[in-house]
């Protein structure tokens, strides 16, 4: 049997460490998968931490669902790539201050044999239109992400009907390495960023075949929730997150993260502070 001394010694320390758990200075961050997935927050959140103290708690999903969960006041801050829904979002007073914050590309991957005859096109509009003349397996996020977003303007664009569910458009509802995976087992194409194929190690028979079409650039926006949302928003806190992210300090991480020496994510012009 323990001594009491001995246990009250221990509960005290029980209860150092959750009043220390209590303490913690956190935000909630809802981001695209893409920062994730690459390995950009591995290198930027720790460095935030270290010159703030502040944690940062990512729910990385598609930037719809990134776009909503700010909208219920379930985050704080808000890390996504969809201009046109970023802008609806501010519009719609769900959120405050966007910032621009960086920028990569998205770029077409598909079979190296390449039955779509697309590879070395700079014209993104031709591919797709070539892809389904092609009828060739084409794996799509279908998660409303930023991603998915873009992949659906571009058929758009081209004048591609989906409506009917052709047989080689294949909607997964997953995220970037999962569709991935998918587009690797069934040799399909798939429209992906940069910086989360740099990442992607099951290739298999997978390569780049389309890319540099200016259409193709892919801009991250920052945007605080409004904190009319609640007295749960950590407004003070996720300000800080936001004008690190925007200005030199998150900029010089940014720039510097990289996979096998390349460059995959490029920092935007400074915003000025309010």
């Amino acid at each position: 049997m323990k001594h009491p001394r001995t246990i009250a010694i221990a509960l005290c320390i029980l209860a150092a460490s959750s009043a220390a758990r209590a303490q913690e200075r956190f935000i909630t961050l809802a981001s695209t998968t893409s920062t994730e997935q690459s390995g950009l927050f591995d290198m930027l959140l720790p460095a935030f931490k270290s010159a703030t103290g502040i944690n940062v708690r990512v729910v990385a999903v598609g930037t719809g669902q990134a776009l909503a969960i700010g909208a219920r006041g379930d985050a704080d801050a808000l890390l996504v790539h969809d201009r046109t829904g970023e802008d609806k979002f501010i519009a719609d007073g769900h959120g405050l201050d966007r910032r621009d914050v960086m920028f990569n590309d998205f770029v077409l991957i598909g079979p190296k044999n390449d039955p779509a005859k697309i590879r070395g096109l700079k014209d993104a509009k031709q591919a797709f239109l070539l892809i389904a003349k092609s009828s060739s397996p084409f794996a799509s996020r279908g998660d409303d992400s930023g991603t998915h977003r873009m992949e659906l303007r571009f058929w758009k664009t081209a004048a591609v009907d989906l409506s009917g569910k052709p047989n080689w458009y294949r909607e997964l509802g997953q995220g970037m390495g999962p569709t991935l995976n998918t587009a690797a087992a069934m040799n399909a194409y798939v429209l992906a960023d940069r910086a989360t194929w740099a990442n992607f190690k099951n290739r298999a028979d997978l390569d780049i075949l389309m890319q540099g079409d200016l259409a193709l650039y892919n801009p991250y926006g920052s945007i605080l929730v409004n904190p009319s949302k609640g007295a749960h928003i950590k407004a003070a806190d996720a300000k800080i997150w936001h004008e690190w992210l925007t200005a030199a300090p998150g900029r010089a991480t940014i720039a510097s993260f990289k996979i096998n020496g390349e460059q995959l994510f490029f920092p935007l012009p400074e915003t000025p502070t309010n």
